[in-house]
């Protein structure tokens, strides 16, 4: 191999090395966006089913207080 040869190679290789970092720096940046939006559906999800759960417990009431005043 010849030294330009070399030089070719060695300056591939660095900047095949920092195309690799940029990509891991993207990728953990890319996950920590998943990571937050995941855990934000789970608390949607969450409050969602106690919302229903109230709006469950106010039909009952009204249902109960509907009825008794039919009688």
């Amino acid at each position: 191999m010849t030294d330009a040869d070399v030089s070719f190679v060695a300056r591939q290789t660095e900047r095949l090395m920092t195309d690799v970092g940029s990509l891991r720096d993207d990728m953990a940046v890319l996950t920590s966006i998943v990571l937050r939006l995941d855990s934000s559906m789970t608390a949607l999800l969450q409050e969602m089913r106690a919302t229903h759960t109230q709006i469950g417990r106010m039909n009952d009431r009204i249902r109960k207080l509907e009825d008794g005043g039919q009688r």
